[in-house]
């Protein structure tokens, strides 16, 4: 019995990774020089003038770079 206690505590306690690939929430990115946004689709229309390469990053990633919501797809 003091065994299964002692399996079940540890279990309770053990660290779970929380980010799994299901999770992670991917977004498209316009490379050019004045682009702030980032948006949900690759084909989302506030991408149409871009005049770089669009890229897809984590939502994670374009947060940290500073980018903000497109303001047509989040609304």
């Amino acid at each position: 019995m003091p065994f299964l206690l002692a399996i079940s505590l540890f279990t309770s306690f053990a660290p779970r990774d929380t980010t799994t690939a299901a999770q992670t929430e991917y977004v498209y990115l316009c490379e050019g020089p004045y682009s702030k946004v980032y948006h949900k689709a690759a084909d989302c229309r506030g991408l149409s003038n871009c005049s770089t390469k669009i890229y897809k990053v984590t939502l994670e990633e374009a947060v940290k770079m500073g980018r903000r919501p497109c303001k047509i797809e989040y609304k």
